[in-house]
């Protein structure tokens, strides 16, 4: 039988290599694998529906398309790990010996570490810049020096910190050296959204850069502030009109302040009450029952706040659909008679041009009109600029 597993060398380099036998070798265990023009020695990291897992997740893994190729010969005796022992001293001598070498020909490098195959076949070494640099003439040079295969790999400073390994200010070793099986982008984005302290010095790790356990959090913070109004937002009250301050979205309560400056807080569901209002919100209610008004002459910006309190901010599951249908129902027919009106004033302006030129404006402004109720039609309104004079037509000199 074949078996897939997972095997770490020096430098927390890992590769997947198939096995033939009846059952895989322990975790652990030291085996020989095929190499490149040789053989390498590593420990076996994963086996079966875990080395099935990671060889599709990770990074360094073969996919779901694609097998790897390459296979591990065999568990490795007590003088090849005695072989391999000597070439950690070796690997020291190496780096300093490039670093020596690159300082001489004036290349701007940092030689990370160096890795000797088990075989002696090949020494790969690592290094960091901030630039492309051009080191085909320090290649030659080592080749001379050690008198093997020489190949230089630059890398950043995420996996220079994984290839070294440490201890982070939690007092664990690194997650990228220890488990993490990618090192995935941090931006300063995932410290905002978490409302973490936006000092370098707080939130960046040895490595200099942001700290990689900042997005362990980073969707459970996103996803609980869905639920809550944004802040800075104008919400429609009992108390009249409140500025949303803040949110807790772990005591799920949120900050108001009033136009007087009073301040209070209010639990995320009073608050969903007190602004939807069951079915409908107060305020069309309010609007519908005074004596002559219409729901045409409704103010537009303000059905716009409301629309967005009720999709955006407080995303409550059964009322806000009914609201958004009575604000649906309530902008249809004020932008009706709204078009109509701008319309009417149209025709007026125009009328001292030519009917061909009056009759084309009429159209346009079908069109739009009709493109403006598709928009509508996705939750997310599409409007153009209303209240636009209509341009006066060129005057003779």
């Amino acid at each position: 039988m074949t078996h897939l597993i997972e095997v770490a060398f020096t430098g927390n380099r890992k590769a997947f290599f198939l096995w033939e036998g009846d059952a895989p070798p322990p975790v652990r265990a030291p085996v020989i694998v095929e190499a490149d023009r040789g053989e390498d020695l590593g420990h076996v990291h994963a086996t079966g529906e875990l080395a099935e897992t990671r060889c599709n997740g990770c990074s360094h893994g073969c996919g779901t398309a694609t097998r790897p190729t390459d296979r591990a010969l065999r568990v490795a005796s007590d003088a090849e790990l005695a072989r391999a022992a000597t070439l950690r001293d070796e690997n020291e001598a190496a780096r300093r010996t490039t670093h020596e070498r690159a300082r001489a020909a004036g290349l701007i490098m940092k030689i990370t570490d160096a890795e000797w195959q088990w075989d002696r076949r090949k020494l790969t070494l690592y290094f960091t810049a901030e630039k492309r640099v051009d080191f085909r003439n320090l290649v030659r040079e080592l080749a001379g020096v050690f008198r093997t295969r020489i190949e230089l790999k630059q890398i950043g400073v995420r996996d220079e910190a994984k290839r070294l390994s440490g201890i982070g200010r939690c007092g664990r070793e690194y997650c990228s050296s220890s488990w993490l099986p990618d090192l995935r982008p941090v931006n300063l984005g995932v410290a905002k959204d978490q409302r973490l302290s936006l000092n370098p010095t707080q939130i960046s790790g040895a490595c200099g850069r942001l700290m990689c356990c900042l997005r362990y959090e980073h969707e459970f913070y996103v996803q609980s502030r869905r639920r809550f109004p944004k802040e800075g937002k104008i919400l429609r009250t009992h108390l009249g009109e409140e500025k949303v301050i803040s949110s807790d979205i772990f005591r799920e309560t949120v900050t108001l302040r009033t136009v007087e400056g009073d301040t209070r807080v209010v639990p995320l569901a009073a608050l969903r009450e007190e602004v939807t209002g069951g079915d409908v919100p107060p305020e069309i209610d309010a609007r519908a029952a005074r004596p002559g008004s219409s729901r045409a002459d409704a103010p537009v910006a303000r059905l716009e706040v409301l629309d967005e309190s009720a999709d955006d901010a407080l995303d409550a599951p059964d009322a806000n659909i009914e609201t958004a249908d009575a604000v649906d129902r309530v902008r249809d027919e004020s932008d009706d008679g709204a078009e109509s009106n701008r319309a009417d004033s149209t025709d007026m302006d125009d009328s001292s041009t030519d009917d061909d030129s009056a009759g084309s404006t009429t159209d346009d402004d079908g069109a739009a009109r009709r493109k403006r109720r598709r928009g509508r039609r996705g939750g997310r309104r599409v409007r153009g600029e209303r209240g636009t004079p209509p341009t006066p037509p060129p005057t003779e000199s």
